[in-house]
């Protein structure tokens, strides 16, 4: 499962550090600082998918959790959130602390 965690973070860090170079590429071509937000790059990996998440979202938890949370989440920059994202998937598959007062060949 730690496995599973880190390709995962491996992964959105690779997704990011894309993202950057993307848009690093685009300010330097037009010379304005113009990001790609979250919800354009999934909108353009999969429209239906992006639309199907906000109806379930919607239906299960209510409109304000797309309205207030997810809609503004959607809007930050795509580099941004896949750094946060690996970030939490590497805190989650970091190895525990050894336990104190036993010896780090019992496990």
């Amino acid at each position: 499962m730690r496995f599973l965690a880190r390709l995962i973070g491996v992964i959105a860090l690779a997704g990011a550090f894309a993202a950057a170079v993307i848009d690093g590429a685009r300010w330097i071509a037009a010379g304005d600082w113009a990001p790609t937000s979250t919800g354009a790059a999934l909108y353009a990996l999969s429209p239906k998918a992006l639309a199907g998440t906000q109806s379930f979202v919607e239906s299960h938890l209510g409109v304000w959790a797309w309205d207030d949370v997810l809609f503004r989440a959607l809007l930050a920059p795509a580099f941004v959130v896949l750094t946060i994202l690996s970030a939490l998937f590497f805190i989650v598959s970091r190895t525990p602390p050894p336990r104190i007062g036993r010896s780090s060949r019992d496990r």
